[in-house]
């Protein structure tokens, strides 16, 4: 399988001064976007996977993986025993103020956390709750020119939207908040200001059928009036939903968004954006004066006077680093003593323990996002530490996971499938090291095989099918379960797909 495959881009940068909608086709879901000089930074929401990534682009349209906040939330808790699903952190916000980074997020039963760093890149502090709250959703900081600092909020089921006072240093809310507008659900506020009006920036009308809503005031506390700025109008792209208006040092304005795909999950588009009458207008319209615009699906790239047109968010992983590569994320807080780079130089160790239910009770299962519509997916499994009734090997991570594996039994190993809640035992195998492969077509077809002599040649079992996560997309996954005293070593992990970065892997 080659390390890098000419091809043209399905996806982002196409390579002529243009990109094509979504610029990130992966769950980057409820990103937000700010420009520190020539640089901008960029978090998502990751509810239950640990930790939050922070990407890096110099032209809004070529991402990668720069740094991940933190490694675990909340040690000693439900975030320690996968009783957390669908929690975690919700839609996060990043700015800059007085050179230090602040990013803040709800969870959805703890309340207001806040991290710090001076160093996008290096260290962050761990996440601190300045508010324990039950049901907050969607913060955001804003520092006024007098220094006043405020945080703008909702609430969980979408609304209404609350504005609080907080101390400059954005560590502490002074007040219990002021409501300042409601809607149908109002959620995911962001907060500018312009030529003296206030702007809050929101998504309304639920995440599959909802538009981009603009809301200003000459006072934070409002009244305030309201326009929409962009809905789907007659595109395919459903939304567009929740996001951040960033502009440029050439004076342009963009707005990124998600667009919520199912499977595939909340996928990140580049609109162009500008103003009008003393409104943000997103996406393209038709008529000169007009105030709302749709979603453009292939557009000239940003003025940029430095780029990175090969720069993409990391899918493959050698695994010969003593660190993972920083698109890896845990299904929820990692016990440490299970894995390991370092005790077989070359390859990621899982160690195994015993299950009582299915792939998602399995406890230090590593997974990363799905990545464009099509792709292949191959990694090397050692079966040398295993154990009897010990399963390890690829998977498809959602409600309903899917994988390819090896398992033993009497010593003697043999492949195994799981597909549509059936655990499948495939032929016995004679080899200590196999390799898994699964290849997705669109989004839809799914394939397993494996090969036990290096790659040479591919053994097709039983197809499987995709499924949507907890409030994210499907993952890719390495796991292993049950067996007393078991280990699985992976390497060469390999992903080849039409998404940023494409067939370049």
């Amino acid at each position: 399988m080659s390390e890098k495959v000419p091809y043209t881009p399905a996806w982002g940068d196409q390579g002529n001064g243009t990109y094509k909608n979504p610029v990130l086709f992966a769950d980057y879901s409820d990103p937000d976007v700010i420009r520190v000089g020539g640089d901008y930074y960029m978090v998502c929401s990751e509810f239950h996977f640990m930790g939050m990534p922070l990407l890096h682009s110099a032209d809004l349209v070529n991402w990668t993986i720069i740094n991940r906040l933190y490694d675990r939330l909340l040690p000693g808790t439900d975030y320690d025993h996968l009783m957390k699903y669908g929690a975690g952190s919700w839609a996060p916000s990043i700015r800059h103020h007085n050179g230090t980074f602040h990013v803040y997020f709800c969870t959805p039963d703890e309340g207001l956390f806040m991290m710090q760093a001076k160093d996008p890149e290096g260290k962050w502090s761990e996440p601190k709750c300045i508010r324990p709250a039950y049901r907050w959703e969607d913060p955001c900081p804003f520092w006024d020119e007098d220094g006043q600092a405020y945080l703008g909020r909702s609430q969980w089921g979408a609304g209404p939207i609350f504005i609080h006072r907080m101390s400059p240093d954005g560590a502490k809310l002074l007040d219990d908040g002021t409501e300042v507008y409601s809607g149908p659900v109002a959620e995911g506020t962001k907060i500018y200001k312009k030529d003296g009006y206030y702007y809050l920036v929101i998504p309304e009308g639920s995440v599959p059928t909802g538009w981009q809503t603009a809301l200003r005031a000459r006072s934070i506390y409002g009244p305030y009036e309201k326009q929409v700025v962009i809905s789907q109008g007659d595109t395919w792209v459903n939304g567009p939903h929740q996001g951040a208006l960033v502009d440029t040092p050439e004076g342009e304005l963009w707005f990124m968004h998600f667009s919520s795909t199912g499977v595939a999950g909340r996928v990140c588009h580049l609109q162009p954006a500008g103003w009008a009458d003393g409104w943000p207008v997103i996406g393209r319209t038709d008529e000169p004066d007009a105030l709302c615009g749709r979603p453009v699906l292939q557009y000239a790239k940003p003025k940029t006077k430095k780029a990175c047109a090969s720069c993409a968010p990391q899918t493959s992983d050698s695994f010969a680093s003593d660190t993972l590569s920083p698109q890896w994320q845990w299904n929820h807080n990692p016990v440490d003593g299970d894995w390991s780079l370092t005790e077989r130089r070359g390859w990621l160790r899982l160690k195994s323990r015993p299950v009582e239910g299915d792939a998602l009770h399995i406890r230090n299962v590593l997974t990363q996002k799905l990545t464009g519509a099509s792709g292949l997916i191959c990694v090397k499994l050692s079966l040398k530490h295993m154990v009897d009734f010990q399963t390890a090997g690829l998977m498809l991570l959602g409600k309903t996971p899917v994988f390819i594996g090896a398992s033993k039994m009497n010593g003697r190993p043999f492949i195994a499938t799981h597909t549509s809640s059936l655990l499948r035992g495939g032929a016995e195998i004679a080899a200590e090291e196999v390799i898994l492969r699964i290849g997705i077509q669109y989004l839809t077809q799914v394939t397993f095989s494996y090969s036990t002599d290096n790659g040479k040649t591919f053994s097709f079992l039983p197809s499987g099918a995709l499924s949507e996560g907890v409030w994210k997309g499907a993952r890719v996954a390495l796991f292993t379960r049950d067996g007393v005293g078991g280990t699985a070593d992976f390497c060469d992990f390999r992903y080849i797909h039409d998404g940023p970065g494409g067939l370049s892997g």
